[in-house]
């Protein structure tokens, strides 16, 4: 076994221990609404952050939504937004004073963005009702009363993450709900810096102008380490090698570079200083700013270089420089106060450039991803491992009369009859199918026929002719708490956010326009609907 494969083996047996669970000690999820708050307080707190202890109020959940002004808060103050909410909520519901167990570091907190429409999931999350961490992936797992059911990817998402938990006692850890990645570079650290963002980097020197066009560094937000002994790290935004090498100067002589994967931890210092700048924002409600261009490039940069960086997005030199000075003046009195004496100010985390990445955010890559499970390769080997596949049928009741090649995965399925190939599903109750390269999730029906590429999810159909599905056909229902259903349709080949307007594939309603009748949704209520809905019609198909 290659030192890469050994590491990426270490990082997802870490993430799968049963015996030491890796996870946070403070879980935040940040919603789009207060019922998408509630459903994952519950959910979380009942499931992958459940306490074995009941002496102990950790792991905790903490669930709040962004209820900020028309256009969002960005991610940036949605970060601070959502860690001021919650230390309230710690407060009321546990009598937790979150900030200073931050202070003291006593607990690891960590805060999963997931709020936003996911046009470019589409239709997937309209089936979720706007629950778009809600999204069900094809493979199940053990629920509190034994059961099994299909996961969520945001389930996925704080299960892989939790790898960073130990090392990060006082910070505030902050990730997308949405990507799910194992590292090939060492997870457990010590960290130098009171902010570090992750990144792949690139070798162990600075590329060369060729390199970075090879690498494409000219289309990302590219993390810069020093050579010198503070590994002290700057970041710039989508510029040619000439431009970066004289915006790192301020680094110096510098070491290595890379794409940013976004993901941050602060350290409780720094969180508090960002809350204080900004305040008078997060009381108002008021304003938007990026984590990006916002906070760690004016942190990190000359005035002249963020000026020149803020042209390109449109931001007129006198607001760039006006942000700069702001951020500057924040930075010289965090100096003051001692805070830079011990450690740096911006750093970098290095997730190796052999990482394992799954993205779940986009409809084409939910199916590629998916289609993973079938592959041979070392990425879909620890796929498997991370969601605990250990054989093709799992948890499965299949009839004598079905039919199912050595190439698919089924979990959690009851079938009586029919042929499958190269299908991955999980949650599936049907009479008769007939399937191949299919994605099927959470339906039941008396007949499923389904083609390539084709994605049936959350569908209930007591009709004789059933479900079909032809070659790459996306067809989901969308459930209202009056137990209502609606079909909903797409293509593999429609990328939802370009469509997000139109009425595609026959459908009556735009996706946007469903996403407005799904608004404030009481998710908990409807998914138990569903399930009351399902369990009723897969009964009346007699015993599996």
């Amino acid at each position: 076994m290659s030192t890469t494969s050994e590491a990426l083996t270490k990082a997802v047996n870490a993430m799968t221990d049963t015996d030491n669970p890796s996870v946070f000690d403070v879980t935040i999820i940040c919603t789009t609404d207060d019922h998408q708050a509630d459903y994952w307080m519950q959910r979380l707190s009942e499931g992958i952050c459940k306490s074995d202890d009941s002496s102990s109020p950790f792991p905790m959940v903490l669930a709040v939504s962004e209820d900020w002004a028309k256009g969002g808060a960005g991610n940036g103050l949605g970060t601070l937004y959502a860690y001021t909410k919650a230390c309230k909520v710690a407060q009321t519901k546990y009598g937790l004073d979150l900030k200073s167990k931050l202070d003291a570091k006593e607990v690891s907190a960590a805060l999963f963005h997931t709020a936003g429409k996911g046009t470019r999931l589409a239709p997937l999350p309209a089936s979720e009702n706007n629950n778009k961490p809600g999204v069900k992936l094809p493979v199940c797992h053990k629920l509190s009363d034994g059961t099994h059911a299909p996961v969520t990817v945001l389930e996925a998402v704080v299960k892989q993450s939790g790898l960073y938990a130990s090392s990060r006692k006082g910070r505030l850890s902050v990730f997308w709900g949405d990507q799910i990645f194992v590292p090939s570079a060492p997870f457990q650290y010590i960290p130098t810096h009171h902010a570090d963002i992750m990144c792949t980097l690139i070798g162990d020197k600075a590329p060369t102008e060729e390199e970075w066009i090879e690498k494409g560094l000219d289309k990302y937000g590219v993390i810069a380490v020093s050579n010198g002994p503070g590994r002290d790290a700057a970041q710039v935004e989508k510029v040619d090698h000439p431009t970066a090498t004289k915006m790192l100067k301020v680094l110096g002589d510098i070491g290595s570079v890379g794409p940013s994967l976004g993901s941050f931890s602060v350290s409780a210092a720094l969180l508090e200083a960002l809350c204080g700048e900004y305040s008078e924002e997060l009381t108002k409600k008021e304003g938007k700013f990026d984590t990006d261009p916002h906070f760690w490039m004016p942190l990190t940069l000359p005035e002249d270089d963020y000026v020149q960086l803020m042209d390109q997005k449109g931001v007129s030199e006198e607001e760039a420089k006006t942000h700069h000075q702001r951020m500057a003046k924040m930075k010289k009195d965090f100096e003051e106060k001692g805070h830079l004496k011990a450690m740096g100010l911006f750093g970098a985390v290095d997730v190796g450039n052999k990482a394992c990445w799954w993205d779940y955010g986009l409809l084409k890559l939910y199916s590629t991803n998916n289609h993973k499970f079938l592959d041979t390769d070392e990425s879909s080997d620890l796929l498997r491992k991370f969601f605990g596949v250990t054989e093709k049928q799992m948890h499965c009741a299949i009839g004598e009369g079905c039919k199912v090649d050595d190439k698919s995965y089924l979990s959690a399925c009851k079938i009586k009859s029919g042929e499958i190939k190269e299908c991955v599903m999980a949650g599936v109750e049907v009479v008769d199918m007939i399937a191949e390269g299919a994605i099927i999730v959470n339906c039941t029906a008396k007949k499923i026929v389904a083609g390539k590429n084709a994605i049936l999810y959350n569908l209930i159909d007591d009709s004789d002719e059933g479900i079909v599905a032809g070659e790459g056909d996306v067809i989901v229902s969308v459930t209202e708490e009056s137990g209502e259903m609606m079909e909903l349709r797409s293509k593999h080949s429609i990328c939802g956010g370009k469509a997000w307007k139109e009425l595609v594939a026959g459908n009556k309603h735009s996706f946007e326009e469903i996403m407005v009748k799904n608004f404030n949704s009481n998710v908990t209520k409807i998914e138990q609907k569903r399930k009351e809905l399902f369990k009723r019609t897969s009964s009346s198909f007699g015993e599996f």
